[in-house]
């Protein structure tokens, strides 16, 4: 006989950051693993410094980290867990975001401009990541800039199933906030069975730099509204398209998004705002002062969770999907 064959069994492994570890601990109970225990701190000058403190030989090892503020410390590391991994001779490494950083630069709008989506991705195959595991990107093209395999998990049937026991579906109609999100507006359509309205920026000849006009294309008078997009950053374009909605008789206006960002001024717009329901998923953490009766958190734990089974076990990611489209 030629070679040695091992008795080994394959072995997950479940690491995390330290931006998001309420997300973690829960993809770790929805697996029934506990996470690794690890040490991590800042030196004195912002350095980061991570050990973990079991053996990760031969594991298929799972890394998560949400790419919450301050975003930069966060990918950061991310990327030295995913290098201590690779030296710890670790046998697939899967890196999972739940929220991508910088994916909102994935193209060049104008010259000298960055494509720091690609950036990103190109970070993580030099620190050593295998596949990455991710969640509603903000353009779908942004998996071919990883040159591997890359999971893109979508959170329209956990939002959209939500949605649809909360109101009346004959009033039910779905709306775009832009151009972009048709596409996706479509899916929620085609899941709830309503029609589609679109929200469309309009730029005033007369003031610089500045949407003034929001025309809406779609009959919503008397309609229950439902605002659908990937991330709310600042409020301020889902609250103007809003506005617009409430401004051609709209009965009411729910807002779902995947991440909620919710920087700067979104505190305020959202509670100032006449929208009923600010839909979420916790793929961000959300900030202290935004826990209002008005906005709802839904779990992407047990998504994320069967999506790694599905990863380690060398099943199909895809199957869990196969009814969102």
């Amino acid at each position: 006989m030629t070679g040695i064959k091992t008795t080994g069994e394959k072995k997950l492994m479940l690491f995390s950051g330290r931006a998001h570890p309420e997300l973690a601990e829960e993809v770790a109970h929805k697996l029934g693993v506990q996470l690794v225990p690890s040490k991590a701190f800042d030196f004195a000058n912002g350095e980061i410094y991570v050990r973990f403190e079991e053996s990760a030989r031969g594991c298929d090892a799972f890394v998560i980290q949400s790419h919450t503020a301050p975003i930069n410390k966060w990918i950061m590391e991310q990327l030295i867990m995913i290098d201590a991994l690779k030296r710890a001779s670790a046998k697939r490494i899967t890196v999972i975001v739940p929220f991508y950083g910088y994916a909102r630069q994935d193209k060049k709008h104008r010259g000298r401009e960055p494509i720091s989506a690609r950036l990103m991705a190109d970070l993580f195959k030099t620190a050593g990541a295998d596949r990455i595991l991710t969640v509603d990107l903000h353009t779908d093209q942004i998996q071919g800039f990883f040159d591997g395999p890359v999971d893109h998990l979508f959170a329209l049937p956990l939002l959209a199933d939500y949605v649809g026991t909360k109101v009346d579906r004959e009033k039910l109609t779905i709306v775009s906030p832009d151009a972009g999100r048709v596409r996706v507006a479509d899916r929620w359509c085609d899941r709830l069975g309503a029609p589609l309205a679109i929200v469309h920026k309009r730029r005033d000849p007369d003031v610089a730099n500045q949407v003034t006009v929001h025309e809406v294309v779609g009959d919503v008078r008397g309609r229950i509204c439902v605002l659908v997009d990937d991330m709310i950053d600042t409020g301020g374009t889902i609250c103007a398209a809003a506005d617009a909605l409430f401004a051609n008789g709209a009965e009411d206006v729910i807002v779902t998004a995947t991440h909620g960002v919710l920087s700067g001024p979104a505190a305020d717009r959202l509670k100032n705002s006449k929208v009923s329901e600010f839909v979420f998923t916790d793929t961000l953490p959300t900030p202290g002062e935004l826990e209002l009766d008005k906005i709802t958190v839904l779990s992407i734990a047990p998504m994320i969770a069967s999506a790694i089974r599905e990863v380690f076990e060398d099943g199909s990611v895809t199957s869990l999907f196969d009814d969102a489209h």
